[in-house]
Parts: structure tokens; sequence; C-alpha cells
């Protein structure tokens, strides 16, 4: 969820084959693929590449390069806190559907 929060952050990504992506990001989803725009590609060993828009899919990427005047403790704050599902109380039992099925063929309960 972080990196769907760095859309207008120029960025320079780093893919597994040795390619480096510079660009400003326009979107990142949940897969990680990252949509850029303004794209300066340098494939390995060659002369880099200028490009309008230019998406790259979530798991070619190695690494994230950010810029240092990015402010983490902000993109870090999660907006809606995660729910902890509730413990059962003392005394409660909670039963799937398959464990009352094995009960009730086992005669345990009438």
């Amino acid at each position: 969820r972080f990196l769907m929060k760095l859309n207008n952050e120029t960025v320079t990504i780093e893919l597994k084959n040795g390619t480096v992506v510079h660009g400003t990001v326009t979107g990142v989803d949940i897969s990680m693929n990252t949509h850029l725009k303004t794209v300066k590609l340098t494939l390995k060993g060659k002369n880099p590449v200028t490009l309008d828009h230019l998406s790259v899919r979530g798991n070619n990427i190695r690494y994230y390069i950010l810029p240092d005047s990015l402010n983490l403790e902000t993109l870090l704050v999660e907006e809606t806190p995660r729910v902890k599902p509730k413990k059962p109380t003392s005394g409660q039992i909670y039963f799937s559907p398959l464990n009352i099925l094995d009960l009730l063929t086992a005669g345990t309960i009438i």
C-alpha cells in the first residue's frame, strides 16, 4: 500500500535484468505494477531512451530508489487502521460448519 501513495513522485526503479527506469509515478496497483510518465529507460549496457509513458510489471522490479525529499513519516501512516479480529470471551465456543456436522453424525448433539 505504501507504493500506491507515490503518485506524482519521481523515482528510479531497478529491474531484475539490470535495466534502470527513471520517471514520474502515475500509479501503482496491488501487484506492484508501476505506471510512469516522462521516462528515461536505460537498458543494461545501452544508451538511455526517453519515453512518454511506461508500465513495468511488478514481478520484474528489484527495488525502488526514492527521492531524498520524500517525507516517509507521512507516507507510512495508515489512514484506516486495520481492525483486529475479536477474540472469543471465556466460555464461548465457535464451531465451523464442518465441526458441527462431525458432531451431529457422531451423535454428540441431539
